[in-house]
């Protein structure tokens, strides 16, 4: 019996089968959860590209909803939470694993970053969590948990990540002020940071490639986390195996964040 039997989540946010919410998700499965999911509204009906993809990866794990949703619409928000909970009742978690900005505004130095760029970017990487906060709440038991997913240029510069670690930033700081006002209702709000894995969003950022090279001899492990991991960190931070953790941005990234300088056999070799 897995650890998630009898308990029902929302996923919102997996783009394709290299999402991070993709390898939440499968370990949610294996351990009995019951989930709905969203993708983006598709442009053309009569070819829904994004829902179509989206069915393929989560259909075999018993999807029970699976509606598009843009978290810029309120509307759209709110019938997706309306659906869930006749579907599904009360939940136990959710997962926000939403992020956007221009492509322009992303590949440019934050100085010249379009004010509306700015904004949509702010809006849709950060003030979603909030305002899934804050239909979640309506619906989700004791004990239940909020998991979004971040990244080490939410903390410290990180070249080409740019405009996305200032939402991020703005990200962390609201995951802590809603774990303070919702944990009167017993509802735990958490960030996962995981390490450079190659998602669709990760393809935009600038010299990657060379990110997971320095994390096989910067980090105390001496490697990239692989997606795996991260996707087994996300079960375990919803689950109630990690009913007192709130508040707080986990890292999975083989302990990279922690180094403030090379190690020691990097200064040897030269």
């Amino acid at each position: 019996m897995g650890i998630f039997e009898g308990k029902k989540g929302l996923v919102f946010g997996i783009a394709n089968d290299r999402s991070i919410a993709y390898y939440i998700t499968q370990e949610l499965a294996k351990e009995g959860a019951e989930m709905g999911f969203t993708h983006l509204p598709d442009k053309d009906p009569e070819r829904p590209k994004a829902e179509r993809k989206l069915r393929k990866l989560v259909e075999p794990l018993g999807a029970k909803l699976i509606m598009p949703c843009d978290v810029t619409n309120d509307e759209n928000v709110d019938k997706v939470f309306a659906a869930a909970k006749e579907e599904m009742g009360e939940l136990d978690f959710v997962v926000h694993s939403i992020a956007y900005a221009p492509i322009d505004d992303l590949k440019g130095n934050v100085y010249d970053v379009s004010r509306d760029g700015f904004k949509l970017s702010m809006e849709i990487s950060c003030y979603s969590l909030i305002t899934l906060a804050n239909r979640a709440r309506k619906i989700l038991k004791p004990g239940g948990s909020l998991l979004t997913l971040t990244y080490l240029g939410g903390e410290k510069v990180i070249p080409g990540y740019n405009v996305m670690g200032i939402c991020k930033a703005a990200l962390e700081s609201a995951v802590e002020y809603l774990a303070h006002e919702l944990g009167p209702e017993e509802i735990r709000v958490n960030a996962l940071s995981a390490g450079p894995i190659k998602t669709l969003s990760s393809s935009a950022v600038k010299d990657f490639d060379k990110m997971l090279k320095l994390y096989e001899t910067f980090a105390p492990l001496r490697r990239p986390s692989p997606p795996e991991e991260v996707g087994k960190m996300g079960m375990i931070l919803l689950s109630d195996y990690s009913s007192g953790v709130t508040g707080e941005n986990v890292h999975v990234d083989c302990g990279y964040h922690i180094m403030g300088a090379p190690p020691e056999s990097v200064h040897a070799s030269e």
